[in-house]
């Protein structure tokens, strides 16, 4: 199930904006993360089509995300409870992007 996130307006963020953001659109109720690592098969604008679908995020955060998932080679996309986070990873395998489950505050 995607998770309500707040939206970016698309005007008036900078980068700094947009990194909290970022923060703010993956904040949850949980200790689990799902990540999303980078790989060579999908295009960047997909990776943002992905995150704009499923988990509703602004095309400013979903860009951002994605960008970070390019760099950093990874990216937390969702927090919560294990089961919700579960089904969040499940999904980016659907949509044949690389994810894992990881416990909070081990990235």
């Amino acid at each position: 199930m995607p998770v309500e996130l707040p939206r970016a307006d698309p005007g008036t963020g900078t980068r700094t904006d947009l990194s909290r953001d970022v923060e703010l659109a993956v904040e949850g109720d949980g200790p689990w993360c799902a990540v999303v690592w980078n790989d060579p098969v999908n295009l960047m604008s997909y990776v943002v089509f992905v995150f704009r679908r499923y988990f509703g995020y602004s095309r400013l955060v979903a860009e951002q995300l994605m960008m970070q998932v390019h760099e950093e080679g990874r990216a937390i996309v969702s927090r919560g409870s294990r089961e919700r986070v579960e089904t969040d990873v499940q999904a980016m395998h659907s949509f044949g992007l690389q994810a894992t489950l990881e416990r909070a505050g081990q990235d």
